[in-house]
């Protein structure tokens, strides 16, 4: 299992709680989970869509319309930082 980085800030760490936590968030800002995801991995923007890599492991994300992630990219975005290691309800 990957451990949570030790450099994610107290803010880093409130996104990943929201980005996990059961029942699934509906209010987690695009800009902020943008900002955990650049501490997660590499994170590569062309447009409208986003890029993540890390630990052999790729996700696009297509940027929302307003400020809040949608829920199904927030479940996408948990599957993938599932299969990072980090555990749900973390």
């Amino acid at each position: 299992m990957v451990q949570e980085p030790p450099h994610l800030s107290g803010r880093h760490q409130d996104t990943l709680r929201h980005v996990l936590a059961h029942p699934l968030s509906h209010n987690v800002e695009w800009q902020a989970l943008v900002a955990l995801l650049r501490e997660v991995g590499s994170v590569e923007e062309q447009g409208e869509h986003v890029t993540i890599e890390a630990g052999g492991q790729r996700l696009v994300l297509r940027r929302p319309r307003g400020k809040d992630v949608e829920a199904d990219e927030l479940a996408e975005v948990r599957r993938f930082l599932g299969a990072l290691g980090y555990p749900a309800g973390s």
